[in-house]
């Protein structure tokens, strides 16, 4: 049942960032390299980190404008349809005439685990030069959030003019890329998963300790505020020096596909409502905990009213 969602905030998100159909396929296992599997369920659903994470923060009451390019074939237009049916503003959704819209395909297992191939398509022809028909919109905006699935020029180009407008730029760097030093400087906060923060900092994750030394070895590459995802063990907020571990919640997961991103949307739609980073850290780990009970990427997503169902055990 959909559960419509509610304004919570007069302040805009603005997402840059990818759109994409996923094509899933579950199966008991992951196939190893040459191993064929005969998978179950086969759907399609609309995904892409930018998207996912902008009907995210739309889901929980955020006015979100999205910024992406499609191609001009029977996926864009179904993305762009959805994406107007969560409410998002869609007036900077591109369309390329010459590439298809991106595509992922996924294999997810029994334990919810995946692994997923993209193909971007459209995607990676959103340059520099049609974010300069976007920079009103930019103006506008209180919180520029993006991901690292268009070409690096184009995010490096919008860091750098968000930030100097004082707008809040928020990276999720995936998938795992290293990063230049002046695109950190830009940054109001970053969150890399374990992995990304691993290849970010040079220091290898396997406990809080060593998820504390990278913390701060990102932060001392000049970005203000860093949260590592820890998976099942929730997330590590490091900010004026300070550490603050937020517990995950235990819940049974049956598809971690866009877990990250319904994170990402989630934080942003706390901080935009004024909430202290741990808080929102809070709140995007309930979003995500309950994002993974369900299939699919962008309609797993939950509504702002679910989030309080969500407690510790």
């Amino acid at each position: 049942m959909k559960i419509e969602k509610e304004s919570y905030s007069l302040k805009r998100l603005a997402v840059v960032g990818s759109s994409n159909t996923d094509m899933v396929i579950k199966t008991d296992h992951l196939p190893r390299p040459g191993e064929t599997v005969l998978g179950g369920t086969f759907f399609m659903n609309p995904g892409g980190k930018g998207a996912n994470q902008a009907v995210a923060a739309a889901r929980l009451g955020v006015s979100v404008s999205f910024i992406c390019k499609t191609g001009n074939d029977i996926f864009g237009h179904q993305s762009h349809q959805l994406l107007e049916e969560e409410g998002i503003d869609t007036s900077y959704v591109f369309s390329d005439i010459r590439n298809p819209s991106g595509v992922a395909l996924i294999t997810v297992d029994a334990n919810g685990e995946n692994c997923i191939v993209v193909a971007s398509g459209a995607n990676a022809n959103l340059l520099p030069k049609d974010l300069e028909k976007a920079e009103e919109l930019i103006n506008h905006s209180d919180i520029v959030l993006m991901q690292l699935e268009v070409p690096m020029e184009t995010v490096e180009y919008v860091a750098k003019v968000a930030s100097s407008k004082s707008k809040k730029v928020i990276l999720n760097p995936a998938p795992a890329q290293l990063l230049s030093e002046e695109l950190l400087s830009h940054l109001f906060l970053i969150t890399p998963n374990e992995t990304e923060a691993e290849m970010l900092s040079g220091i290898p994750i396997k406990d809080m300790d060593s998820a504390k030394k990278a913390a701060e070895e990102i932060g001392r590459m000049g970005v203000d505020n860093v949260v590592i995802t820890l998976g099942s063990k929730g997330a590590l907020v490091y900010g004026d020096g300070q550490f603050t571990e937020v517990k995950a919640f235990k819940v049974k997961a049956i598809d971690t596909t866009a877990a990250g991103d319904v994170f990402n949307g989630a934080l942003c739609a706390a901080l935009l409502e004024g909430q202290s980073l741990t808080d929102a850290v809070l709140f995007a780990c309930k979003a995500a905990s309950i994002s993974v009970t369900r299939n699919g990427a962008q309609e797993s997503a939950p509504y702002r009213n679910e989030i309080g169902l969500l407690s510790y055990i």
